[in-house]
């Protein structure tokens, strides 16, 4: 292969990386989270927006608000990790476009004036920032338990505002017992690239 990134480096990220269904009680710490932030904020987006924002749901009681909304398949998983995190899309990102486009700050109101553009940009951006997110933990020798079997409406209203549309729910943590279920077959090369 002609890659620059190391066969250990590819296997932690990709080729071995997987989703867990269970995981250990290993506590996962705000530095972990801080660091995983770090690293993933470098990634692009569109007129770097960074739309992602992040819930992480640590209390006992938090936990019990969140499992209710949760799919039935979904909910033990949810229950038992150390650490969830809700991502979400920041449909009111435009805000923060002055700062994070000082050379261009008139981008707010040139092109995200109008919510129906915001709301189809910050899906798109939160979306790949989302992806990110989890690579960046199994950057951090963790493992991420994406999930989208949920209440959308129940956890929006109990976690988020109006302005913020719920993306995924990521349970982190080590993995546990009994951790992989079986990996699912890939698309060749083949089958997904094209040259014209």
């Amino acid at each position: 292969m002609s890659l620059a990134l190391d066969p250990a480096a590819q296997a932690l990220l990709f080729t071995e990386a997987r989703t867990a269904n269970t995981f250990s009680d290993e506590p996962v710490t705000d530095e972990q989270i801080q660091a995983i932030y770090e690293l993933v904020k470098y990634g692009p987006t569109a007129f770097n927006q960074s739309p992602l924002r992040v819930v992480l749901v640590r209390s006992e009681e938090g936990r019990a608000r969140l499992v209710e909304h949760m799919a039935e398949g979904n909910r033990p998983k949810t229950a038992s990790a150390p650490l969830v995190a809700i991502l979400a899309a920041d449909n009111e990102f435009h805000e923060e476009l002055p700062a994070l486009m000082p050379h261009f700050p008139q981008a707010k109101d040139a092109f995200f004036s109008e919510r129906p553009v915001r709301e189809q940009s910050a899906a798109l951006n939160a979306a790949l920032q989302a992806a990110y997110f989890i690579v960046g933990v199994r950057a951090a020798g963790l493992a991420a338990g994406p999930m989208t079997g949920f209440d959308a409406e129940g956890i929006e209203k109990e976690f988020l505002d109006g302005d913020h549309k719920l993306l995924m729910v990521v349970n982190i943590g080590k993995p546990g017992e009994d951790a992989w279920f079986p990996r699912l077959p890939r698309l060749s090369y083949d089958e997904v690239v094209t040259t014209v």
